[in-house]
């Protein structure tokens, strides 16, 4: 019987050596695999030099993370922080580089904001003012900015080029007026736009009445002009 105990216990160490063996070269995988997944590049394009290490600066926080389990509302809530980017891609090239792929808002119109101005991005926010050449117009009154941008779009479908118009006015009963780069004024209706602005293209091709500065529109079925 003694023997057969002696056996026994040789068995038990045999195994615990095993288990033991196995446990660290198992943690030493692991470690070496984390290792290789730890995210040490990410790349940002789609906007200015500047702007793409701005966003990557934004993003450090992911350096050295496991690709495998990055947080990507995280990174979504940073990037929509910038009030540059419209769209958005992230994409994970294996083993341990992060891409993202950015598209810039297009500028729309430029507004005055507590004394300073800003441009209204095509995302709806309003993004720092720099003096380049631009033919945008301005926007005047307390205006949601996603309701321009719809607004923007009638105007886009219409007879009109945006790029014609100077001023865009907003008022408190939800209606517009817009003036053109030749100093014509046009107010609209609060219903029924894209058929007020076919009518307002049609007056102001006609030959007796293009000299027109007003072209009121507000009444429905009535039109008002006056120079």
């Amino acid at each position: 019987m003694p023997q057969l105990t002696d056996k026994k216990n040789r068995f038990f160490l045999y195994v615990l050596a095993f288990i033991l063996l196995s446990t660290v070269n198992n943690i030493d995988i692991f470690k070496k695999q984390n290792s290789t997944l730890q995210i040490k590049n990410i790349k940002v394009s789609g906007l200015s030099n500047e702007n793409n290490l701005k966003v990557r600066n934004d993003l450090s926080s992911l350096l050295f993370q496991n690709i495998l389990f990055i947080n990507k509302d995280k990174i979504k809530e940073i990037l929509l922080e910038n009030n540059l980017i419209e769209l958005f891609e992230v994409k994970k090239n294996y083993p341990n580089s992060v891409q993202i792929d950015l598209q810039k808002t297009k500028f729309i119109a430029i507004t005055i904001n507590n004394n300073h101005n800003f441009f209204i991005g095509s995302n709806g926010k309003l993004i720092n003012y720099k003096n380049i050449e631009n033919n945008l117009p301005f926007v005047f009154g307390k205006v949601n900015y996603q309701e321009l941008i719809k607004f923007k779009k009638i105007i886009d479908d219409s007879d009109f080029n945006f790029e014609n118009i100077e001023s865009i006015f907003f008022f408190p009963s939800n209606r517009w007026d817009i003036k053109t780069s030749d100093g014509v004024l046009i107010k609209l209706p609060e219903k029924n736009l894209f058929e007020a602005l076919s009518i307002a293209s049609k007056i102001k091709s006609n030959d007796l009445l293009k000299n027109n500065k007003i072209i009121d529109l507000r009444i429905s079925n009535n039109i008002i002009t006056s120079k």
